[in-house]
C-alpha cells in the first residue's frame, strides 16, 4: 500500500473508455452529416449525435466525481484554469477567422485587381441586392439581452461567494433563461433574413460569424443548467464551484463576442448599406 501511496499534487487520471467512445461517436456523426448533405438517410447523424451527448454526460459526470472525490487539488485546478484560458484564446483566434473573411470583403469589396469580386459585389458592401438586417431592431434586442445575462451571471457568482444559495440559483435561472430567449430572437431574425448563406460573401460570413456565436450561446445555456443542476444539489460551494467560473468566464467571452459582431456587422454594416443607397 505505502509503495502505492499518493505523495504529490497531481491528478492521474484512471483508464477511460470515453475518450475512444467519443471519437468514434464524432466520426460516425461526420460521416452521417455528408450522407445526410447528400441526401441520404439522416439517422447516421443523429445515432452519432446520441453517441457524442451521452460521451459528454458520461464524461463529465466522471470529472464532478473526480472533483467530489479530492483528486482537484489547487495545483490541478490552478492547471484546469490555464487550460480553459488557452481553450478561449483559441475560441478567440476561431472568431478572428469570420471577422478577416467579412472585412476582407468590407474593405476590398471595390478592388479592381480582382474583377469577378467587384462583378458579384456591385463594388460596394454589402453586395448588390442584399437588404440587411435593421441593427436598431431584434439585433439591438439580443445586444441587451446578453449584455443583461453577464450581469445575472456576475450576481450568481457573487452570490456563491457569500453564500447566498438563493442569489446563486436565481441569478443562474435568469442567466438560462435570457440565453435561451437569445436564441429564439434569432432563429425569428434568421426566418426574416433577406438574403441567404448561398449566392453572395456578405451572407456566408453573416451566417458562419452569427452562426457559430449562436451556437456558443447554445453551448454556454447547457454550461450553466448543468451548473444549475449541480448547485440545487449542492455540488457548487463556495470552495468547489471550478466549473462554474469556467462557465462564467466562457458566457463572458460569448457577450464580448456578440458586441464586436453588433457593432461591425450589424451597425457598421448598416451603414455601409445607408451610404451605398
Amino acid at each position: 500500500m505505502a509503495a502505492h501511496a499518493k505523495n504529490h499534487d497531481y491528478h492521474l487520471v484512471n483508464p477511460s473508455p470515453w475518450p475512444a467512445v467519443g471519437a468514434l461517436s464524432a466520426f460516425i456523426m461526420a460521416i452521417g452529416g455528408i450522407m445526410w448533405m447528400r441526401d441520404v438517410t439522416p439517422w447516421v447523424f443523429f445515432i452519432g449525435l446520441v453517441g457524442v451527448l451521452y460521451t459528454m454526460y458520461a464524461w463529465w459526470t466522471d470529472v464532478v466525481k473526480e472533483a467530489n472525490g479530492g483528486d482537484h487539488t489547487p495545483v490541478v485546478q490552478m492547471h484546469h484554469r490555464y487550460g480553459m484560458m488557452l481553450f478561449i484564446a483559441s475560441e478567440v483566434m476561431f472568431f478572428v477567422a469570420w471577422f478577416w473573411g467579412y472585412f476582407d470583403g468590407f474593405f476590398r469589396v471595390d478592388d479592381v485587381e480582382q474583377f469577378a469580386r467587384v462583378a458579384a459585389t456591385g463594388g460596394h458592401w454589402p453586395p448588390t441586392g442584399v437588404e440587411v438586417f435593421d441593427p436598431w431592431h431584434l439585433p439591438l434586442f439580443n445586444t441587451l439581452l446578453l449584455l443583461t445575462s453577464g450581469t445575472t451571471v456576475t450576481w450568481a457568482h457573487h452570490a456563491l461567494l457569500e453564500g447566498d444559495r438563493e442569489g446563486l440559483k436565481w441569478g443562474l435561472v435568469l442567466t438560462i433563461v435570457l440565453g435561451a430567449l437569445f436564441t429564439c430572437v434569432q432563429i425569428i431574425e434568421y426566418a426574416q433574413a433577406g438574403f441567404s448563406f448561398s449566392g453572395n460573401i456578405y451572407g456566408a460570413t453573416f451566417f458562419m460569424a452569427t452562426g457559430f456565436h449562436g451556437f456558443h450561446v447554445v453551448v454556454g445555456t447547457i454550461f450553466l443548467t448543468v451548473n444549475l443542476i449541480l448547485a440545487m444539489r449542492g455540488g457548487v460551494t463556495e470552495k468547489h464551484h471550478l466549473g462554474f467560473e469556467f462557465a462564467a468566464w466562457y458566457w463572458h467571452f460569448v457577450d464580448v463576442v456578440w458586441l464586436f459582431l453588433f457593432a461591425s456587422i450589424y451597425i457598421w454594416g448598416s451603414a455601409g448599406a445607408v451610404i451605398a443607397h
